[in-house]
């Protein structure tokens, strides 16, 4: 884990946003951490953040961080196999992924989860930040996706 290397990234398209997305991948969050402001066009999630950036250190454990993924200018959510009727289910970020409209800027974002679960944002324009917070902590789980399942 190398503290103070905090990220903090922007997205405005679709490069920028396939950035963020690999940098989110495995990020595990709660249903209750999901919110939508109407009012406000934005979309946040409170995540813990795999720290796939320092994953090659072989010597130190790996870590995870707390971070808010936002996304502006959200006209309309829709959601597939997520739900807030459990706020403790867990979800885990596979991918983000933008499909433009045939008038840009517009399009939609789907962030998808392992299980089947998607929530497809109408926006205005790609407008999504990551900002990591100060609190990391080590874990001994680094996420595999090639490990078989018995």
């Amino acid at each position: 884990m190398a503290e103070g290397r905090a990220l903090r990234l922007i997205a405005e398209d679709a490069t920028d946003l396939e950035i963020i997305s690999s940098a989110v991948q495995d990020a595990v969050l709660k249903a209750e951490n999901i919110k939508f402001d109407r009012k406000r066009r934005r979309m946040t999630l409170e995540i813990n953040r795999f720290q796939w950036e320092d994953a090659n250190n072989k010597r130190g454990p790996q870590g995870r961080v707390r971070s808010i993924l936002g996304f502006d200018t959200v006209l309309n959510v829709k959601t597939r196999a997520v739900s807030k009727a459990d706020p403790d289910m867990v979800y885990s970020v596979l991918s983000i992924a933008f499909d433009p409209a045939e008038e840009p800027p517009g399009g939609k974002i789907s962030i998808l989860f392992a299980g089947d679960g998607e929530l497809a944002l109408d926006v205005e324009a790609i407008d999504v930040t990551l900002l990591d917070s100060s609190y990391e902590w080590a874990t001994r789980h680094r996420p595999d996706h090639d490990k078989k399942r018995r």
